[in-house]
């Protein structure tokens, strides 16, 4: 499916010359976090449920310009940019302008998640690895050599997390095993953050602790 066929054209922006009240009773109606303005017939931004129930009713929406947020895609947007748009945000509900600014409709943020859950990331069978480095330290490069040097597929790969110094990135390995690919990013230095559930190092350990806890005990 492409992202353009996603656009819903059923809200049409509220003119900046209307009383919060229309907006309240709107917020009421839906489970958007934000509605669209337009001042006479230029989409102008969006407004947040939040910000809309601190006014009185009988105020008129222009009064109170500085809480519009001027956020927007465009048709040609690739969806990964849209998701950014909408995290960046904190918004289920993203604007579509044309080239010429003109509101076409908008996306749902659970229509645009659902086209990442078609992935293959997420629908092909595959082993879900986080591994950590450095943050100057790992390449992606790298981490698909690691994975195919051991016969595996790598189905995705993104950076999930950054603390500090430490970058965590989330792997999909299919066609391969988890076990041999985990000990291969140990040899590169990587820590292993999640997997470790399959991991026969960690089951080595843990027997020989086992074993030395015994052994102690006699």
């Amino acid at each position: 499916m492409q992202l353009q066929e996603l656009i819903i054209n059923d809200i049409k922006p509220v003119s900046i010359t209307e009383v919060f009240s229309e907006l309240q009773l709107l917020f009421n109606q839906l489970t958007y976090s934000h509605i669209p303005i337009k001042n006479e017939d230029i989409y102008i931004g969006c407004i947040s449920e939040t910000d809309v129930h601190c006014f009185d009713g009988e105020k008129p929406i222009s009064d109170c310009k500085y809480m519009i947020e001027g956020f927007f895609v465009r048709p040609t947007t690739n969806w990964l940019d849209v998701l950014e748009t909408f995290a960046q945000n904190n918004t289920n509900i993203m604007p579509v302008l044309d080239t010429n600014n003109k509101y076409l409709g908008y996306y749902e943020l659970n229509d645009v998640m659902s086209l990442f859950n078609e992935t293959p990331f997420f629908s092909e069978p595959g082993g879900i690895l986080i591994v950590e480095k450095g943050i100057h330290d790992y390449s992606f490069s790298e981490i698909s050599q690691i994975v195919e040097s051991n016969d595996a597929k790598l189905l995705g790969a993104f950076v999930s997390k950054m603390d500090n110094d430490l970058a965590s990135i989330t792997i999909k390995i299919g066609n391969g095993s988890l076990n041999d690919v985990i000990q291969k990013f140990r040899r590169y230095s990587y820590n292993i953050v999640s997997g470790i559930e399959d991991d026969t190092y960690i089951e080595s350990l843990k027997e020989r602790s086992d074993y030395l806890d015994k052994y102690l005990n006699i």
